[in-house]
């Protein structure tokens, strides 16, 4: 394994434990952007673009747009985009989390995505996400938003003794409503912490507060969450919160060839598309001789269908080719040439062959660890792939000595589906459905190659760097 490949997956490791949610994958993708010189511009406002300058904004602080426009870029030109996602399958905390049975403290939470939620019993969790802070009083009051962490493992869903469920090696079936809710606390402990709380406070009656977010949710968390934000409970309006393992990311193995993560589905792809674009910009002498626009957009809400105003399915990628192109012409008409000039490669991570599972994949295709990205192909359009797209991805690959691998799932099994498709329908680019190898995806511990994070690095790399000069030799609809 050469140094190159244990430094990106280094930076990787990085990436994924300081992104424990989306809003906190976009916060880092946001830093790493900054300090590569790329500039903050806000859809509410008004865009001041350049040609050879490189910008991003945020939507909902869990999508983020980022692009660099080439120094011969005119109006009508394409757009080369890598797509991917920046949520993962999790336990998110219900509106009201308060729950208090036979002596214990629990936490109310609700399925996101389609997790294995069998992998999440008897792991140390903490909580994460966003608030809403008020900070002043009266009219003067305002409203903030702030990412917020708990570092330390605060919770745990504990399965039940197999002396008490025979049965149950023979096959666990969770109740997503009944199993899943995490113990926070016993209700003694956490009550004689509220008598020492009251007895050190400055007056008042305890538990009275005009705040509802107060009395939807245990006071222990609250006071926690309070004091990793530096404010007071009652200043807690709102939030969106995720039970999170506390185990970190690491580089594993006997010869320390993997990954072992949570959510590399998919801050994998968005490490390496973010990480490719910034290092594909990283000079003015980089964008010299391009004369399209190279981007990035790292999508919400992939894992529950894209339907929201920041996943896939909105107008947030649209509406940044729209202004983009308008800003540096007014002719409507370039922005449907634009289109068809662009392409999109969407990357979300591919299901690697499973040694103990080896029937559930068709012989002839079958993706390797170690064996770079894989090109994911449907007839029925669950991946957006066809010959043309495919072709362009494999030939970039050829020319960089980088290995690259086929998907076709068994015809006797359904197919999963991925933003390729819902980007593709709604604004006409030409899309290749791609991503790393992995096991284990949808489990709170996954797993991937340290070379396949190196391979999809350089190769999404270089799709930014040689597309212009490949597609000019390509004709189909002549």
């Amino acid at each position: 394994m050469g140094e190159e490949a244990k430094s990106v997956a280094g930076d990787l490791i990085n990436f994924l434990n300081a992104s424990p949610t989306a809003f906190h994958a976009v916060d880092e993708a946001k830093r790493r952007l900054k300090v590569a010189g790329y500039e903050q511009i806000f859809e509410r406002g008004d865009w001041n673009l350049q040609a050879g300058k490189k910008y991003f904004f945020t939507r909902n602080y869990s999508t983020i747009v980022a692009f660099a426009i080439g120094k011969k870029y005119v109006a009508g030109n394409g757009f080369h985009i890598v797509g991917a996602h920046t949520d993962s399958p999790c336990l998110k905390l219900k509106p009201v989390s308060k729950v208090s049975k036979a002596g214990y403290l629990e936490v109310g939470v609700q399925t996101y995505g389609g997790g294995l939620w069998h992998t999440w019993f008897d792991r140390d969790l903490t909580i994460a996400g966003r608030m809403i802070i008020k900070e002043g009083k009266g009219d003067s009051a305002s409203y903030s938003h702030r990412l917020v962490r708990l570092e330390e493992p605060i919770m745990r869903i504990p399965t039940l003794a197999i002396h008490l469920d025979r049965g149950v090696n023979d096959g666990f079936k969770v109740n997503a409503q009944t199993h899943l809710a995490p113990v926070l606390a016993t209700s003694v402990k956490a009550e004689l912490n509220k008598v020492v709380a009251d007895n050190g406070s400055d007056g008042g009656k305890p538990n009275e507060s005009p705040n509802a977010t107060v009395q939807k949710h245990h006071s222990l968390l609250l006071q926690m969450l309070a004091t990793q934000a530096g404010c007071k409970p009652d200043d807690i309006c709102d939030f969106e919160l995720q039970a999170c393992d506390t185990q970190p990311s690491i580089i594993a193995g006997a010869m320390k060839e993997f990954i072992f993560s949570g959510r590399l589905d998919n801050l994998c792809m968005s490490f390496c598309s973010l990480k490719a674009l910034i290092d594909a910009t990283v000079s003015e002498k980089s964008l010299e001789d391009e004369s399209g626009v190279r981007m990035v957009a790292l999508f919400d809400h992939e894992e529950v269908g894209s339907s929201s105003a920041q996943g896939a399915g909105s107008p947030v990628m649209f509406d940044a080719l729209n202004r983009i192109t308008t800003f540096f012409s007014s002719n409507p008409q370039l922005l449907e040439k634009a289109i068809q000039r662009s392409f999109l490669v969407s990357a979300d991570m591919a299901h690697a062959l499973h040694p103990n599972y080896m029937d559930k994949h068709e012989e002839n295709h079958q993706p390797k660890l170690h064996s770079g990205l894989v090109i994911k192909h449907n007839a029925n359009q669950r991946y957006a792939t066809n010959a043309v797209t495919a072709f362009i991805f494999r030939e970039i690959a050829a020319n960089h000595n980088l290995p690259v691998q086929d998907f076709v799932v068994r015809n006797d099994m359904p197919c999963g589906s991925t933003i390729g498709p819902i980007l593709a329908s709604g604004t006409g680019i030409r899309t290749v459905d791609i991503g790393a190898p992995q096991l284990s995806m949808h489990s709170i511990r996954e797993m991937c190659a340290v070379d396949d994070v190196k391979h999809a690095y350089e190769h999404l790399k270089a799709f930014y760097e040689d597309f212009t000069c490949l597609d000019a030799k390509i004709s189909v609809d002549v």
